[in-house]
């Protein structure tokens, strides 16, 4: 079976480190699946706090939604050790972004992981554009339609 690979972009845009808890181990007695995206959603919402945000549903008038994710593992991580996630973006459009995660340990890669996330209007329920903020903050990153 081939393997899926992720190409990652330049990941400076945030920097994180989480520990792993003993409700993200697997049966198999490392990190799970599920988990890790917990944790990746953590460090968006970390990072959109460093921007300035509350949380995912006010980006500037407009949430943001999770239209696919895609992840890589490297290495098996267990309860108690640290992760360190650091995030990039690209292929910023007039309502979507693509999050990139690059989580390693101790320089050592263990996951890379892409979410799409889009802009979202949770009281129509529609897909919306980028409020200006949220552009704004993306736009330094020189990734802009």
């Amino acid at each position: 079976m081939a393997r899926f690979e992720l190409s990652l972009p330049t990941c400076d845009l945030f920097f994180t480190e989480l520990t792993i808890r003993i409700r993200d181990i697997n049966y198999g007695g490392h990190l799970s699946n599920d988990a890790l995206l917990a944790l990746l959603h953590e460090a968006r919402l970390q990072w959109l706090k460093q921007l300035g945000f509350a949380d995912e549903l006010d980006v500037g008038g407009k949430g943001l939604i999770m239209t696919d994710v895609a992840i890589c593992f490297r290495q098996e991580v267990f309860h108690g050790q640290s992760l360190q996630i650091a995030l990039g973006c690209a292929e910023v459009g007039r309502a979507s972004f693509d999050l990139y995660y690059d989580v390693t340990q101790e320089g050592r890669p263990i996951a890379q992981a892409r979410t799409g996330m889009a802009a979202f209007d949770y009281q129509r329920r529609k897909i919306s554009s980028l409020p200006t903020p949220l552009r704004t903050a993306l736009e330094p990153r020189g990734i802009t339609p």
